[in-house]
């Protein structure tokens, strides 16, 4: 029995013995084993040991979201090279050798092109884990300028690793000479700063909002005809919420370049409109509404004293009182709660003095010929 199993290991087939294809599938359920349990555990046992008492504001749930699924395809990329190392390529299928060029060590380059981007995609998602252990820290302080640096850096540390893990490939993979070629962009550096010109001048226009400060994250702008609140401020460009709740994006060039209000920094908000009342109102009542609003105005609590009530116009179907006031909130809601009470209290002073609003209106004399 022992002689008859022997000889089915030693059984060859397509170059390779029974053994092997069995070593072979053996190498590949340890890997989908320890790619589906291990990698979970070693996780576990890293949030535990490390991440727990370093930051105690992660879950396991984003550690393990942020790391087991690239540690997986790492994990399974490695236990598939060791399995088909086991393996010998039968030489009736006329394959190359390992310095020939063909369909050997085209897979080959394949392989190790698809291992340094799973190697870089955990250095990515390690990078994510570290930026969003600081985004945590930094929502608990007052300032606002980390809540906006922390992003910065991790996408300008994610575009540095990128272009690392292209440079590792191209001199790994390919055999090219890198540092000839580092050294070969400066001959056409012109050329490539003149093609990626929009993204170094958003570059430069990030330095220079962090730098000078117009705004932070959570402030309330407005550029151009966008009105929102900051949400995040990259490396490239500017995410606002907009009043509407929609997501904008636009370049940080055109944040620096184009008259930005910074609303949040106001220390009222302004409110000015225009009282129109018809033609029949008569000076007397004029001067009684006049005097009333602008008592109503200066004694509210919630104004200051700038406010300003006058007969303004004569328009074409009415008369115009300009009303301008300035309530001493930021938050939105609470100015239009004032505005309301205010707007009550405006119409209660016209009705009382007997005078009426007004609104487009047309006369038409008709000449009735003798």
């Amino acid at each position: 029995m022992q002689e008859q199993v022997s000889d089915i290991l030693r059984f060859v087939f397509l170059g390779n013995t029974v053994q092997q294809y069995l070593i072979f599938v053996g190498i590949m359920l340890s890997g989908f084993l320890f790619k589906t349990v291990v990698s979970r555990l070693l996780s576990t046992i890293l949030f535990r040991g490390i991440i727990k008492r370093i930051n105690q504001d992660v879950t396991k749930e984003e550690f393990k979201r942020l790391l087991v699924t690239p540690l997986e395809v790492l994990t399974f990329l490695v236990f598939l090279y060791i399995a088909f190392d086991r393996l010998n390529y039968p030489p009736e299928l006329g394959l190359p050798g390992k310095e020939e060029l063909g369909l050997k060590r085209i897979l080959r380059r394949i392989y190790s092109i698809f291992l340094i981007c799973s190697l870089t995609w955990v250095i990515l998602r390690l990078v994510d884990f570290i930026g969003m252990m600081f985004s945590k820290r930094a929502a608990r302080t007052l300032s606002k300028l980390d809540d906006q640096l922390v992003p910065f850096f991790v996408d300008f540390s994610k575009v540095i690793i990128v272009i690392i893990g292209f440079f590792v490939i191209l001199g790994t993979v390919f055999k090219v000479n890198v540092a000839g070629l580092v050294a070969g962009l400066g001959v056409g550096g012109l050329a490539i700063a003149f093609a990626a010109k929009e993204s170094l001048e958003n570059l430069l226009a990030s330095f220079t909002i962090f730098l000078d400060h117009p705004f932070v994250v959570g402030d309330l702008v407005q550029v151009g005809e966008i009105t929102g609140t900051i949400e995040k401020i990259g490396f490239r460009s500017t995410r606002i919420r907009t009043l509407e709740k929609s997501y904008v994006t636009l370049p940080n060039k055109s944040m620096i370049d184009k008259p930005l209000d910074n609303l949040t920094l106001r220390t009222f908000r302004r409110v000015k409109f225009d009282l129109t009342l018809t033609y029949s109102t008569t000076s007397e009542q004029l001067k009684a509404i006049v005097a009333d609003i602008q008592h109503l105005i200066d004694a509210y609590p919630r104004t200051n004293q700038d406010g300003r009530v006058r007969f303004f116009n004569l328009g074409p179907h009415s008369k115009d009182i300009m009303v301008l006031y300035f309530i001493d909130t930021l938050d939105y809601d609470q100015y239009i709660d004032v505005k309301e009470e205010i707007n009550y209290q405006i119409v209660e002073i016209v009705e009382k003095h007997g005078a009426e609003f007004a609104f487009p209106t047309q006369t038409v004399y008709m000449k009735q010929e003798a």
